[in-house]
């Protein structure tokens, strides 16, 4: 259980959700003392803002919070650190949904990565909401924190094999099977772009193969970039796009917050999560520019850039997942700044194979706030990923419709084998929002989550 979020509290202080439309009627419901405070405060209900109000003797009695709506996800988002070191409840009637996404939310905006340095100080906690959806909500919180602290984690720390053992821990943790295929062996087995991106790191690649749930039910694959440091290889990055590639395995970490969700809540898909995990280094051995490499689904691919190394990864992943046709497939990646440009950082873009998929995601993404945006999969831009010499480019020339471009390059490992969408997103949170402090991010978690809960919750 988060530690955010009690069970109760021998104390609790009572907690208001006020908005600006309904601030003159919670302030004329207040006794003298608290009416009096909350004038002289200037309390006027402004999205987080936080009021503490004393008793007659001066002890805390009731405490409110600035919402912009009950239904705002993010409500109560910044309570942990708006509000006072204590516990509290709340008091505002609130229904099942209602309850469910603050006790999220709060626990979402408690989190802090302490790992190297303890900066958290004290925190507000909150008393599970009553009417709260608990196994819901655990599963959603551990998933988003867990995907947080991967992301966080310095590359010094998150190579692949430290990936591998956090998605080996995960597997155990809710009896998955796991398994890995590492070095030399990924040719053995038939993964020559997992090993060709990560070849030339004194940390061996791998694929991160993790199932769960039972045999019979709906197979559900989820697939996740894993380029644990991206320095660009041959075709190098500047220093200034190099700083923060520790986050390149955002894909990654997406999948297993995805997966810890799952399988917290106890959702009847028979889960599997693929994962080329690499770091892609220089070295006297790494791929060059224009080589060609023959991929698992036979398709030769020519690396017109070595720095679009995250797509080589994948297209063996998807060729993996798509030989047993599951009833759908999500890759996540850090894909392209190209999806940057056009979308921002907090926007993710999706693309997809499968109309009924992709509106699904969207309306999942809507109705949690984690918002994803359709970019399509125009095919006419197909000739732009055409080589002279193989079957298939890894870039396109120039900087247009870059992201599409990649993902038109995914598409033809997946084809329309099976409903398939790939959701290319920054895994970063650029500045602090309620819920969502500076730093990694699950981006899409909870929308791919909650498509998956409608579907076989």
């Amino acid at each position: 259980m988060p530690n955010s979020l009690v069970k109760s509290a021998r104390v609790a202080i009572p907690l208001d959700l006020v908005t600006k439309g309904g601030l003159s009627d919670w302030v004329a419901g207040l006794d003298d003392t608290g009416r009096t405070w909350a004038k002289a405060a200037g309390f006027k209900a402004g999205k987080g803002e936080a009021l503490l109000l004393p008793s007659a003797e001066g002890a805390p009695a009731a405490a409110a919070l600035g919402v912009g709506g009950l239904d705002d996800f993010w409500a109560v988002g910044s309570g942990s650190t708006a509000l006072p070191e204590g516990a509290y409840r709340i008091r505002t009637a609130l229904d099942a949904e209602q309850a469910t996404n603050a006790a999220i939310a709060w626990a979402l905006g408690a989190y802090a990565f302490d790992r190297y340095s303890d900066k958290r100080g004290g925190r507000a906690r909150l008393v599970w909401p009553k009417g709260c959806d608990q196994t819901r909500a655990e599963a959603v919180i551990e998933g988003v924190h867990f995907g947080r602290d991967l992301i966080n984690t310095p590359a010094s720390d998150m190579g692949p094999e430290e990936l591998a053992a956090a998605a080996q821990a995960l597997a155990k943790r809710h009896k998955a099977k796991f398994k890995a295929t590492v070095g030399d062996n990924l040719l053995k087995d038939n993964f020559p772009t997992i090993h060709a991106v990560g070849r030339a790191s004194v940390r061996a690649p791998r694929l991160i193969d993790m199932t769960w749930g039972k045999a019979g039910s709906p197979k559900v694959t989820l697939i996740g970039k894993g380029v644990c440091f991206d320095t660009g290889g041959l075709d190098l990055k500047p220093a200034a796009g190099m700083l923060n590639m520790k986050k390149d395995m955002g894909g990654a970490a997406n999948v297993l917050a995805v997966a810890a969700m799952i399988m917290g809540a106890g959702l009847d898909v028979r889960l599997r999560v693929l994962i080329p995990a690499v770091e892609n280094s220089v070295a006297g051995n790494a791929m060059r520019p224009l080589d060609v490499i023959r991929t698992r689904k036979g398709i030769t691919v020519e690396v017109g850039n070595t720095d679009a190394e995250g797509r080589l990864g994948l297209c063996d992943g998807i060729a993996l997942a798509m030989e047993e046709k599951p009833e759908l497939v999500v890759d996540c990646a850090t894909l392209t700044g190209a999806a940057r440009v056009a979308l921002g950082p907090s926007l993710p873009a999706l693309f997809a194979n499968d109309d009924a998929l992709a509106d699904d995601l969207l309306a999942a993404g809507l109705a949690v706030d984690d918002p994803v945006w359709r970019l399509p999969l125009h095919q006419p831009y197909r000739r732009m990923l055409d080589s002279d010499v193989a079957d298939i480019n890894n870039v396109s020339p120039g900087g247009f419709g870059g992201a599409i471009t990649a993902a038109l390059y995914l598409h033809a490992f997946a084809e329309d084998t099976a409903p398939w969408a790939h959701i290319d997103m920054m895994g970063w949170n650029t500045a602090a929002a309620p819920g969502r402090p500076k730093g990694g991010e699950a981006q899409s978690a909870r929308a791919i989550f909650e498509m998956l809960r409608r579907r076989y919750g």
